[in-house]
This record gives structure tokens, sequence and C-alpha cells, in this order.
């Protein structure tokens, strides 16, 4: 698999030799066939296998062809792919989103135990408060196509095919988890609930403003996972439960933290989420208060914890305390 990727490189670059063996290793083309046969549910194989449809988009991919078409063109005078193209499109216009995802966390399992012993300093290195497992959830819109119809070829705006929702772990360096999303117009929060059903106790979650909806953050509670979030100026708005306290400072600003909650939906029993907001006023100094900039908000929830402010550099956790 991936042979066309790394040809050019083997007779001058032995270590793309190397590279090439671990590819073929760690994601041969058996693999990729029976994920497809596992988690397909309306496609079903007959000439055209799904790993050659990998292949092909992996030259896309890396830049070694220009389009799919052109790469099938070169497949097709080579005599490999079989099928005509056709056939390849529909392939590809109707890969199930269950099947993507399943490639992205399978292929994670069996490379996540090559890449440790590779990368022992970035680990014991790496920024994150110790014990946790840490996750960055971000949205991807796919970028508008050049090979539009013809209607659509003198507008400056093209449509959007899609987008998908990632769930990067930046200690190992690997996407760990992936949903992808037909509608680009969507809300990015609305392709979340699948990745926070995998979440995990010992996990800690990254994210933007767009997701610090009560939904997800209760969802990640229960599911025993800590958060660290922006707060969105309008969800979930969180009222005070405490008095707002200096906590010290850092290296962007003064601290204070406030215990908050957001109370239950209307008309359910649902408990209060209990959060703590902490806040960086960045420029502020002994004496009057002085902001050199507005504050930016934004919210960190860590095992319950909420954080209010910028902050730069290294992040030190707080401690639980059930709050």
């Amino acid at each position: 698999m991936l042979d066309a990727v790394l040809a050019r490189f083997i007779e001058a670059r032995p270590v793309a030799v190397l590279a090439q063996l671990a590819l073929q290793r760690a994601l041969p083309a058996v693999w990729v066939d029976a994920v497809f046969e596992t988690h397909a549910e309306q496609q079903y194989t007959r000439e055209l296998l799904f790993t050659t449809v990998v292949e092909l988009m992996a030259l896309v991919a890396v830049g070694l062809r220009p389009s799919l078409h052109a790469a099938a063109r070169e497949a097709r005078s080579a005599g490999p792919l079989g099928v005509s193209l056709q056939a390849l499109y529909e392939k590809v216009n109707h890969s199930e989103p269950a099947v993507l995802r399943a490639l992205v966390q399978e292929s994670a399992q069996r490379l996540a135990p090559v890449l440790a012993p590779l990368r022992p300093r970035a680990a014991a290195a790496a920024p994150w408060p110790a014990g946790y497992r840490v996750r960055v959830l971000d949205g991807n819109h796919l970028p508008a196509s050049e090979k539009r119809v013809g209607p659509l070829r003198g507008q400056r705006a093209g449509a959007l095919p899609g987008q998908a929702l990632v769930l990067y772990d930046p200690v190992a360096d690997l996407v760990v988890d992936l949903v992808a999303g037909e509608d680009a117009h969507a809300s990015e929060a609305a392709y979340v609930p699948p990745l926070v059903a995998a979440a995990s106790p010992g996990e800690l979650w990254l994210a933007d403003r767009h997701f610090a909806t009560r939904g997800i953050l209760t969802a990640l509670h229960a599911r025993g996972a800590a958060v660290l979030v922006r707060e969105h100026g309008a969800h979930p708005h969180p009222t005070p439960a405490g008095a707002r306290c200096p906590a010290g400072r850092c290296a962007t600003g003064a601290v204070y933290e406030q215990p908050v909650e957001c109370p239950p939906p209307a008309g359910t029993d649902a408990p209060s989420l209990r959060l703590r907001r902490i806040e960086v006023v960045p420029g502020q100094r002994a004496g009057p208060v002085v902001l050199l900039v507005p504050p930016l908000v934004f919210a960190l929830i860590l095992a319950g914890v909420t954080v209010r402010g910028r902050v730069r550099g290294r992040a030190r956790a707080p401690e639980r305390d059930g709050a």
C-alpha cells in the first residue's frame, strides 16, 4: 500500500524504504479491506476493493496527482484499476462516514504502540497536566472544490462539500477519532455526540467556545472526562455561585477564580452543573487596574472547573475540589 507515494524516494533515500515497510506493516491492504467489510452497511465489494480507493485518494492527498480523475486514469492505463471511472466515483461518493471513522480510530490504535518508543522525550516534555490523556477537539470545513459544475464556475463562492470533526492526541501526534459531516452548514456541535460517547475517565478535552454547550459539558462530565473549553457569550451561561477571588498571577496577568453553576433545563430533574471560572486579566499590576486590551472571555472546565481569560505558555491544571 502507498507504494507510489514513496517510490520516488526509495533509490536516493534509504530511510524512505524503512518508512514504506513501516506503513505496509502498520496499515496493510488486507486490514483496510477488513475494516470496510466490518463497518460498511450499504456498500459492498464486487470488483473494486476499498483498498484501491484509499490508495488513489492517498496519491491526491499527498499531492502526487492533481485529482482523483488523474490518479484513476493513470491507474487504468497501467491496468490495476479494472473498473470504469463511473464505478470508481460511485464508490467514492457513497463512502460511509462510519467506515471513515473506523479507519481513523483503528489506524491510531495500530500506530500508537509504534510511535510511543519514538517520542519518549516529546511525551515527557509535553506541557500538559500529569495524569491526563489530552484530546484536542476541533472542526474543519472541507474547502470548496475548483472542480465545479458549469453554472457555478463563474461564481467566486464555491459550495462547501462537508466538514469533519477531529479528535487529536498532541502527545502521540495522532488523530485518534473523526466524525465526517455531509452538511457543511450545520453546527459543529451537532456532530459531537458520537465523539463524546467514546470519552473515558482520565481524558482532558480541549475545545473552542462553539463546543461550550451544557449538553456537551454534561455528557463529558458523565463519562468522567475533564474539559478545557472557551466560554461562549450565550451558552452555557453559568451563574455565579460564590465570590470572585484573586488566585495569583501567571505570565500574562492576574488570575481570579469563581465558582459558577449552570441550572438544569426547565422541567427536568437534572442536577445543576457545577463549574469553576478562572479569569485571567491581561496587563493588570499592583495598584489601580490597568487593562491593556479588553479581556477575552473563555472558560476552562477541568473536572468541573471553568476558566475565563486569555492564557499563553505552559498551563497548570487547578486542583480538583469537587466544585
